[in-house]
């Protein structure tokens, strides 16, 4: 007599052969943008589900996985595209987290495939399906919470760092281009975790790093929604001064 895991092994696998773009749970679109992908006029879908409990998140309505009242289906966001060939360079998908989706991949196959250059946000949490997106993408924007013995503080989740850090390889092995993106907010950092972390990401031999200070107001968690001690710019400025040297780019964004 078969085990149960034996007898349920080809209806899993059945399950994952017939996953389509149409799989994917949409959250929104945002219909052109230039900031999203450097150098790129492009939309961004943004995918349902994270996994994640950053305090400073500011689409707390996109951590669920259940789909949003309103939220866009596939087929209207593939109806979307089509009218745009030609005119939109690339599409970028963001959250959430996009890659806690399984549908994600034929997705971004089918958004290749239409002629349109690929971005990607992620937080890296999921190395395995990052490295099947790769092939797809021309850009990947790399969330990095914090260094790694901060990781669980951050983000609310045990287990997470060693994943970034896979993704974060992976990321600097392939062609890709990229930039990796840290939010500051008080609650996470002072100047010394700053300078730390930039340290580390230098070690790493990261080229490319963002830095982009929390906003106010819309926070996952209440402790984040007012900031009593911001960052001064003056001493965020001092610190990419000191560390500028270490990299190709290194960018104060608010």
């Amino acid at each position: 007599m078969r085990s149960a895991a034996t007898l349920l092994k080809p209806v899993t696998l059945a399950k994952a052969k017939m996953l389509t773009a149409s799989h994917l749970v949409v959250a929104g679109l945002t219909p052109m943008t230039t900031l999203d992908f450097p150098d790129h006029l492009s939309c961004v879908i943004f995918t349902q589900g994270c996994p994640l409990r950053c305090g400073y998140c500011h689409n707390p309505q996109m951590l669920p996985k259940a789909v949003q009242e309103k939220a866009p289906s596939w087929q209207q966001i593939e109806t979307f595209l089509t009218r745009r060939i030609g005119f939109l360079e690339g599409v970028v998908f963001s959250g959430g987290e996009p890659t806690s989706q399984a549908a994600l991949l034929p997705a971004v196959i089918q958004t290749h495939q239409l002629g349109f250059k690929v971005g990607l946000h992620t937080s890296g949490i999921n190395p395995s399906r990052l490295e099947k997106l790769l092939p797809y993408l021309s850009w990947v924007g790399l969330d990095i919470k914090a260094k790694p013995a901060d990781y669980q503080r951050v983000t609310g989740r045990r287990g997470v760092a060693e994943k970034a850090e896979q993704s974060l390889n992976l990321l600097l092995t392939s062609q890709v281009d990229y930039e990796v993106r840290t939010t500051l907010h008080p609650e996470d950092f002072n100047l010394a975790a700053i300078n730390s972390l930039l340290d580390w990401l230098a070690s790493k031999q990261v080229n490319k790093v963002a830095l982009q200070v929390a906003r106010a107001g819309q926070c996952l968690s209440p402790a984040y929604q007012s900031i009593s001690q911001p960052f001064l710019t003056s001493e965020l400025t001092a610190i990419i001064q000191q560390q500028a040297a270490n990299f190709s780019q290194l960018v104060l964004r608010d």
